[in-house]
Order: C-alpha cells, then structure tokens, then sequence
C-alpha cells in the first residue's frame, strides 16, 4: 500500500518523508489505521518533517545520537564473557499517541497492577487461589520464581509492587493488548528519560507544538513516596544494583543520580540485629528502602541462591524483622511467569468482579488435558515455549518457537516431551506486532513494535508514566526487536489537546528543604573516588615525564645519551616502554582511571565523565599513529590539556561533600608520591647532566623556579621548591597540608579534640617537612617520604574502606 494521498493530514506539495512509506498487507500499523487515515498528531510530526528537508532532518537526528554519546548513554551487550558496552540505540521517529487512547491504556494497567498485587499477596499468604482452583498448585509449587523463604513474610510497606512495567501491542482492531508483565525489576524508566531528552534537543520546536505529556511528574511522586516511607522508618533509601557489569548499569547510576538515591551493590550492605545497614565512611547507618534493580534469588545467598557473589547475606531475615522494604517484594518475579497468563482473565472475574479493560496474548498450559489436547492440536498454528519462562515469546528465541517452524525431527521430540510432562510447556497463539515508521536512509519505514509502559504506587495510588519507551526492530522480523538483536528504542509521545503543565522535580513552593549527611557516602564509593583521583594524577606524572623525554629526543636525536637512558630506566620501574610513543602503561593508568569512574556514575557529572572518555579514546587514537619524539611531544602536550581539564571540571564542579574530600585525598596522595619520587631520581649523585631542568620541568615548577631564586642553588633549591615550599602547588609540602585538612575533616578525623590514627601520620609528616631543609632532603629520605605517605593511604583506607 503506497500512502499518497491521505484522507486527512495531506503532506504538503513537493517531495514528502512518508510518500514512499508502504505498508505491510494486514499488518497493523501506528501512524496510519486501518481506514487508511493518519492517526492524531502524525500528520502534524510529518508536516514539520517535510518543512525541515532531508538534509537538516538528518542533522538534526545525529544531534540527537551526539548527545547519546556525550552523555556517555549504554547498554551492555552480552556477546562475550562480560559482554560490551554499546551505544544506546535510539529510534530517531517518538511513537504518538493521543491522549484518549492513552487514558484507556492508564486505566487498564492500573487494574492490572491492582489484579497483580492481590494475586501476590495471596501467593505469599492466605494462598486461598489454590485451595479455590483458581490457580494450579503446580504452577507455584515448580516455579522458579517461588521463593519459599518468603512465604508469610508480610512487605514492611504493606504492598509487593511498587514499580512495574507492562510490555504492549496493537491488534488488528487499534487496540492494545498485554504481551507481558514485568514485576521483578522492570528496566528502562531511565532510558525513557533519555530518550526524551534526545529526542528533543533533535526536535524541541517540534515536541513544544505538540503538547506532550512530561514525565518528571511521574517521577517525583514515586521519589516522593520513596523518601516519606524511609522518613517513617528513619532509615536511608538507595537502588541496589547488581554492579557495572549488569546490561542496564547506566540507568542504575542515572536514575539515582536523578532522584537523589545511593547507588548500593551488595557489599555496601551488612545485616545487623535484623536491620539493614550501609557501610559508609562514618561507619554504619540504616537503609529502611531498596530499590532493587537485580532478580531476587541474587539478593541473600544465605536463603535463596548460595552461589550469588553480588547479594547481602541476610536480607531475607531483615524483610521477616519488617527492618527493610523492598521495591518490589522480593518474590513478584513469579507474576511473570509465562503460563500465569493463561489464568489471569479468570482470575480478574473473580479478584475483581470484572473482565480485564487490556486483554493479553491467549495462552494455554499444557497442564491441564483439555489445554495440552488443544496446544497439540493446534501446535502449527501456536508459538510453543517454556511454561516458566518470563521473557517474551519473540525476546525468548532459544526456547519458543513457531510449531510450523520446528523441523519434522524435532517436532516429534517435542510433542512427545508435552504429552509425557505437559506442565512445562505453554502454547500461545502468534504475535503480530504493529509497526511503526523508523527513520532509514532518509526514508521512513514500517518496522515492529512494542511499548513499554510503567506503573508506580504513589500516595494516590497507582499512577502511570505519561509514555514510556517504544523497542523497535531493526528488520520486520519480530526476532530482531530486543536490543541483544539489534533493536533501537523510540521515545514515546502522549499528546495533550491543551498546553500541558510544566513539571520539574525541584522542591515545590513551601515544601522543606532536607539536607542529606556529609557522612552518607558509601565506603566502595570513597575507595573508588580516592582511587579515581590517583590514577588521574598518575597519569598526569608519567605524560609530564614522557613529554619531557620525548622532547629531548626530538631535540637530540640520540636515545643513548645518559638523560635519555636515566629518564627510560626510571619509566620502566612504573611498568612504561619509553621508546613506545603512546605506551601501554599509561593507556592502562588512563583505563583504570576510566573503571574507577565508571564504579561512580552517579556521583560524577556528565561533563566529567565525557571529559575522561574523551581523555581515553584521544590517548587510543595517538597509539595507532604517532612516533616517539616531535609526535609523541606534542600527544602528550594534547593528553596534558585533557586531564588538565578533567582535572578542573571535577574540583570545581563537585559538592564539597565527602566524595569530593576522598577524590582530593587521592589526588594529593598520588601527587606527593610522585613528586618525592621524581626528586629522588633526578638529585641522585648518579643523575645526568640537564637532570634538574627536567626535573623542574616535570614538576612544572620552571617559572617559579626562576622567580623564586635569583641564584641557583643547584640541587638544593630545586628540592625546596619541589619538596618544602608550601606555597608551591606542585610540592609535597603542600600536598601533605592539603592532605591533613581534609583527612581531619573527614567524619571520624577528630572526635573529641583527638586525632585519627591517619591524621596523626599526616601531621607527623607534615611537622618534620616543615622543619627540615633542603640539604637534609637526600634520595635516601624522598624515597623513605613516598613510603611514609604511602603508608598514610593505607591507614585511611583502614578507617574508612574495611
């Protein structure tokens, strides 16, 4: 079908972006229904489309990828051990729906969230839906997803869900069906907000003429309900992520950064006396809500599963003291089971007196005989699966398939394993995705979809996200919508007839200000930011040094001359090839580096974050082109503006909280280090002529140097200015001054007019810096220093990282 000439909403004269888009024969269809007219709001997006012209429309969509990628946007793809993290696929074209069809949709999924949380709460309690037949015991009693530990563990909250997502389609006939619940820990809220976020820096004069729906409302009811229950049980809120390696890692640490939650893994946390606490850099505090973000057999390895390394040991003794809520209740994962989908309208006539406003996918569990006889009957026409599976039939393509297209041998096998154990098969009738227009080449063309929807309980109930995020495929095969298979996600626009509100989650007129605790850093969050701002420092040293060398090649063109050779063999005790223009040694500091921050998202601007990626991908593009001298001088000359400005952005950017105290503790340990370390080596008896230069050099100290002494005093005035100046940003005097005002301004660092161990060490070194001088600062004393402030990063991370 060749969609010209619409009934109404047709595109203006001169060439049209939908003039070309075809349509599937009997294949539902977003932009246009089934008469063959626009739907609401589309003709408007594809008028403004036509005005903007392929090319600026196609500049516009890369702005939008830009910012993806600026904002460091991933996912992580499981194509390897660990998998690899790929940038966010954004589907350029927002999904349109008007806000009638949305109103129904809210008002089913509501009802649907009501039918799913009183089914749980029978699961886990009175469990009269078995006793009456509603639900087959076997199909709880078998599940995976029951988690018996749990059984009579009442939700301190007084609710099991609190969160949920709803995968949706369109039928033939327009209207919305249920393909699936998700109850276990629905991803993607974030990635919404991404979306919409690029999508109108892509389209703003577009998205403010349409009336869109925002989402921060939506959010800040459910942040607000997060954080008034946590004010009841006088306890701290935070998300418990699985860790970095997780596929939706990043929206873990975005979402908490947006709502102002700790970002928590399971070893922040330790159950004591029934309470759950959070290791922070004041000691112990109470969490009393969780956010969990990783499946619930992972969460307790004492309970549930005893190989998982990434949970809490304890926690399910902490859910039976009432200490801790859940969200959602460990255990709801059960309500995604495939097979529970064939009770649910029966279960809505009961529960609630009524049939379900949103019908879901027919399905059939082989376990009862009529059913199995039915499934087997039919098992051509049927999508056959695992019963207790909880991936959708097109996401699962390892264990569902088509019956017709099971090869003959197989199909034999099968049928025979479903009537031997029919219990564990289900049969569901075909999915046939609507689709939608997907920007190609400078064309729009139709391809699958499905909208994801998200519920939360608020003080007023159930409320639903005014959009959600579309998963398009990247071909018509329905297979190919997961983004393991190479689906983009599309923002999701619910347009308003009426200029809709302004929402923002900035505190509201007359609302308190709360003002969270210095001492609320996580412990893994102060040991990754110490360590963040060393390796950045380590960094920063061995480009100075190589800078130096390089530089003297390129002058010298001899690298056998003593400078050289001395230079070279002080750069292999640190793991780094001199001769090597971009050397593996520093690209690992830089990884490092880049890992730290990685472990903090949340805690690190995004300017931050996307000035050390691009540090990163800088020093990786050097390494494949340049040569050692002139090249490799002026490389690290680019690097050294980079950290440089990495540097900046992270002390003048960040709250000077805790995290930014234990990020400057790293930086001036690693400074002091490497700055005793240097002066060591370049004043040694042994040292080369033109030592000192560099070492002035490294220490970026040859203006202040000349400034400072108006005769040189060799040696000697080279290490008092690098070493005992304290008005020398580059020397360890100040470093160690620095060092000691935030250690004692850590919590802990002086209680009751007395020292901690660390900041006792630090003063001590401080005192005998102060009192020495130059003459007395020989190798043998810098290089006992380094160890002493060594020393003095091992005490702090005894107080505040075990």
């Amino acid at each position: 079908m060749e969609m010209r000439n619409q009934k109404r909403g047709k595109p203006p004269a001169g060439p049209s972006i939908i003039a070309d888009y075809r349509l599937q024969p009997g294949v539902p269809d977003e932009m246009i229904d089934r008469n063959g007219n626009i739907r609401p709001g589309w003709s408007a997006l594809m008028s403004a489309f036509d005005k903007l012209g392929p090319t600026e429309l196609a500049a516009r969509f890369e702005r939008a990828d830009q910012y993806l990628r600026d904002a460091g946007v991933f996912y992580r793809k499981y194509d390897g051990a660990e998998g690899r993290e790929r940038d966010w696929p954004l589907a350029h074209v927002p999904l349109l729906i008007d806000e009638n069809d949305w109103s129904r949709i809210s008002a089913g999924l509501i009802q649907r969230a009501e039918l799913l949380e009183t089914v749980i709460d029978d699961v886990y309690g009175d469990n009269t839906l078995v006793q009456q037949g509603l639900l087959p015991p076997e199909l709880i009693a078998r599940n995976g997803e029951f988690l018996r530990p749990l059984v009579g563990v009442k939700p301190a909250s007084g609710h099991y869900l609190h969160f949920c997502a709803f995968e949706l389609g369109r039928g033939p006939d327009g209207a919305w069906w249920v393909l699936g619940d998700r109850t276990q820990a629905p991803s993607g809220a974030g990635f919404a907000l991404e979306n919409r976020v690029a999508t109108t820096r892509a389209l703003s004069d577009i998205y403010a003429d349409m009336n869109v729906q925002r989402l921060a409302g939506f959010f800040r009811g459910f942040r607000d309900q997060l954080f008034a229950q946590a004010k009841r049980d006088g306890g701290r809120v935070g998300i418990l992520t699985p860790g970095q390696l997780n596929e939706t890692y990043f929206e873990h640490a975005y979402i908490a950064r947006y709502l102002g939650l700790m970002l928590l893994e399971g070893e922040d946390l330790v159950v004591e006396d029934g309470n759950v606490m959070v290791r922070t850099v004041a000691g112990l505090r109470p969490v009393s809500v969780l956010w969990r973000r990783m499946d619930a057999s992972f969460v307790d390895p004492l309970e549930l599963r005893y190989d998982s390394r990434i949970g809490t040991p304890g926690m399910v003794e902490a859910l039976r003291h009432g200490s801790i809520s859940m969200i959602n209740a460990l255990g709801t994962g059960l309500l995604e089971t495939r097979a529970l989908a064939a009770f649910m309208p029966r279960l809505a006539q009961k529960l609630l007196g009524t049939d379900l406003l949103l019908p879901e996918i027919a399905t059939w569990w082989c376990g009862q005989p009529s059913e199995q006889q039915h499934v087997i009957a039919n098992f051509d026409k049927l999508m056959i699966g695992p019963a207790f599976a909880t991936a959708l039939p097109f996401d699962d393509q390892r264990g569902t398939m088509l019956g017709s297209a099971i090869p003959a041998e197989q199909k034999a096998a099968l049928l025979e394993r479903m009537l031997n154990n029919g219990a564990d098969y289900v049969g569901q009738e075909q999915v046939q995705l609507s689709t939608a227009p997907v920007y190609v080449d400078g064309k729009l063309q139709p391809r699958p979809i499905t909208l994801r929807v998200y519920a939360a309980r608020t003080d007023q109930g159930w409320t639903i996200m005014p959009g959600g995020f579309a998963r398009v495929g990247s071909t018509s095969d329905t297979s190919a919508i997961a983004m393991q298979r190479g689906g983009q996600a599309a923002d999701v626009w619910v347009l308003s007839t009426k200029p809709v509100e302004q929402v923002s989650l900035l505190p509201q007129d007359g609302q308190k200000l709360v003002r969270n605790s210095p001492g609320s850093l996580p412990s893994r969050a102060a040991d990754n930011l110490i360590w963040l701002g060393r390796y950045a420092e380590r960094c920063e040293a061995t480009v100075r040094i190589l800078r130096a060398y390089n530089a003297r090649l390129a002058e010298l063109s001899k690298s056998d001359l003593p400078i050289l050779t001395h230079c070279a063999d002080f750069l292999e005790t640190i793991d780094v090839d001199a001769t090597d223009a971009m050397p593996q040694g520093l690209l690992a500091s830089i990884d490092s580096a880049v890992h730290s921050a990685s472990q903090i998202r949340d805690r690190f601007s995004p300017d931050g974050w996307l000035a050390l990626n691009d540090l990163q991908k800088t020093a990786q593009r050097f390494a494949a082109r340049i040569r050692p001298g002139d090249d490799a001088t002026r490389a690290m000359t680019v690097l050294l503006r980079k950290l440089a400005g990495f540097s900046g952005l992270v002390h003048e950017n960040m709250y000077r909280f805790a995290g930014w105290r234990f990020l400057e503790l790293g930086r001036r340990l690693e400074r002091a280090i490497q700055i005793a370390r240097v002066t060591a080596w370049l004043t040694d008896t042994d040292a080369p002529d033109g030592s000192l230069e560099m070492l002035l050099e490294i220490g970026d100290s040859v203006m202040s140097h000349r400034r400072r002494y108006s005769v040189s005093a060799g040696t000697q005035s080279a290490t008092d200015l690098l070493v005992l100046d304290p008005l020398n940003p580059r020397s360890v005097q100040f470093q160690i001054t620095e060092l000691r005002a935030q250690i004692e301004m850590l919590p802990g660092g002086i209680d009751d007019g007395i020292l901690s161990p660390a900041a006792k060490a630090a003063l001590q070194i401080e005192t005998d810096l102060r009192i020495a001088v130059a003459a007395e600062m020989t190798p043998e004393r810098l290089d006992k220093l380094a160890a002493d402030i060594g020393m003095l990063s091992g005490l702090v991370a005894a107080a505040y990282f075990v």
